[in-house]
């Protein structure tokens, strides 16, 4: 139920609703983007950001919160465990048991390799399973990889790694034959082929999807295979410490249990992160569509041990979340919405941009649109918004059409008495993904490190400096999968782990004294806190001279 307030908006909405329906926004040219993009998105806001006065990337800027994890102090210290009493002795450690931390560990076991998986929520607790929109995959006669590709890097603005990219295309056919095989139903015709649809930034029809929960899909196949396979797995289990051996290789690493503190040593010929991304840090005071162990662990324990990130400095900002009401501040409404026909609107009921432009580009319009053009809509609790008019859905397909192919998304809204099949929904940016992170070639292995593999959102460089939906339900497969091969080949080259140290803890704490760098924080964070509530972003009134700094 809306206030009373907005009915004059929504009266507007519905007023100019067969009109908008069957207009076709122009899309923005590359120089409207760039301005708009410079103007309003937040990865923009010079006044936001922090120089990294230690490690690998040190000289370099990132988002002020981020910072602060990067450059604090470790949870332990030389003393505080026995590292020459071993808890767990493996070929193979996977740090989180998301969906690329679950297909690395499969196709390890699938090598022979004895596999430990240790996450400090549950098995499947990850941003895979909060996936709704789809995954892409060159499938249908009119496309290719050569075309995702182009997509895809192109989306990025060309700056992801060439042959990351490459892979990630390349492998998508194989993937999805990989996970039917496995069980996951997605949504076909009913000769059995593949069902796909527009996303943001494609030029073909290539999102593939499960209703509006295809992650949830995905990530229920892969938790359940691991499973079956007995593949072991630690809950609760958080890494705090990488080890490196006396030679300097990785050599494992320290766990906590999140629930009694007991600390146990992993010994590892070869270890795999996977601990996803940073949403939950809330950077800039945004709101976020991530699950609650989303800290940037993983990048605290690559940086620590002096592994390089790529574009720290760039997140997503999915221009779909949830506006209202509060109790779902942030969730994601996913860009399948938009892709069944769902248009922007503001409070004036005037479609203001193209549904489906890419996610940094959408979200810098509904910015805009809130603030320089005046024309959001004041929401309960403060903050503003724009309305996606979904009733154009069943206009333009039919009744019948949102239960059928966004249950999730009407289930959530309905149950506070929003019908998004007779009225539209309230949207914001929210926080959605972390397009950089830890630098990696085409095997998974992270630069600067021997024996260290990553996959998944935590890994930087694949998507450039901005993501289209559905490739990163397609990256944590393809590079999930490549990691547990590769990390298993490796283990068997590897005789024996030497004895495990902490010295690059204190290396790298000495380096932050000698810069006289206290962020006051202890990392890896692990889990959020919210004695302060985060605040939405709405101050645009920053400087874009941040091209200078990049």
């Amino acid at each position: 139920m809306y206030p009373e307030y907005l009915q004059l908006s929504l009266e507007k909405v519905a007023e100019h609703r067969e009109a908008n329906t069957a207009l076709q926004p122009e899309r923005m040219t590359a120089e409207e983007k760039d301005v708009l993009l410079k103007g309003f998105h937040p990865d923009y806001r010079t006044d936001q950001y922090t120089e990294l006065r230690a490690g690998a990337n040190k000289g370099d800027k990132v988002n002020t919160e981020l910072a602060e994890t990067l450059m604090g102090k470790s949870r332990i210290h030389v003393g505080d465990v026995d590292l020459s009493h071993i808890d767990y002795d493996v070929d193979v450690l996977i740090i989180g048991a998301g969906g690329a931390g679950c297909a690395a560990a499969i196709e390890a076991d699938n090598a022979g390799a004895s596999v430990l998986m240790a996450t400090k929520l549950r098995l499947g607790d990850a941003n895979t399973m909060m996936a709704e929109g789809g995954i892409q995959g060159a499938t249908k006669p009119n496309d290719s990889p050569a075309q995702h590709f182009l997509d895809a890097y192109g989306g990025g603005h060309y700056l992801g790694k060439k042959e990351l990219v490459y892979k990630l295309v390349t492998e998508a056919p194989d993937c999805f034959q990989w996970l039917s095989d496995m069980g996951v139903e997605f949504d076909k015709e009913e000769d059995g082929t593949l069902i796909a649809i527009h996303g943001g930034g494609t030029s073909r029809k290539r999102m593939h999807a499960a209703k509006d929960y295809t992650g949830a899909e995905i990530m229920r196949t892969l938790r359940d295979e691991t499973r079956c396979r007995r593949i072991p797995c630690l809950n609760y289990a958080a890494c705090i410490e990488l080890l490196r051996d006396e030679s300097g290789n990785i050599g494992g690493a320290v766990l906590i249990n999140t629930n009694t503190k007991e600390l146990k040593v992993v010994r590892a010929k070869t270890t795999i992160i996977t601990t996803g991304g940073s949403g939950r840090l809330h950077i800039q005071g945004f709101p976020t569509s991530n699950h609650h162990g989303a800290t940037a662990d993983g990048l605290v324990l690559a940086y620590r041990v002096g592994a390089p990130l790529l574009f720290a400095d760039t997140m997503q900002y999915h221009p779909t979340g949830a506006a209202y009401p509060e109790q779902i501040l942030g969730a994601l409404v996913t860009e399948k919405v938009r892709g069944l026909g769902a248009k922007l609107v503001n409070a004036d009921g005037e479609v203001f941009m193209h549904p489906l432009e890419t996610r940094d580009v959408a979200a810098a319009a509904v910015i805009r649109e809130c603030s320089e053009r005046g024309k959001g809509i004041d929401i309960p609790g403060g903050g503003q918004a724009v309305w996606l008019d979904t009733p154009m859905i069943e206009k333009i397909h039919g009744e019948g059409t949102i239960v059928s192919k966004i249950p999730g998304m009407f289930k959530m809204f309905n149950k506070y008495g929003i019908d998004m099949r007779k009225e539209p929904i309230l949207i914001y940016p929210t926080l959605h993904y972390q397009n950089g992170g830890i630098e990696i070639n085409e095997k998974c292995e992270v630069a600067n490190t021997k024996n260290l593999y990553a996959a998944g959102e935590v890994v930087g460089g694949i998507h450039g400096r901005n993501r289209l939906m559905g490739n990163s339900l397609l990256d944590v497969i393809v590079f999930g999968r490549e990691s547990g091969r590769q990390a298993a080949a490796r283990a068997k080259e590897v005789d024996h782990v030497g004895k495990l140290n902490m010295d690059h803890v204190a290396a790298f704490e000495q380096e932050l004294a000698d810069a006289w760098v206290d962020t006051g924080v202890v990392s890896p964070k692990l889990f959020p806190s919210y004695k302060a509530n985060f605040r939405t972003y709405l101050d645009t009134s920053f400087s874009s001279d941040k091209e200078e700094d990049q």
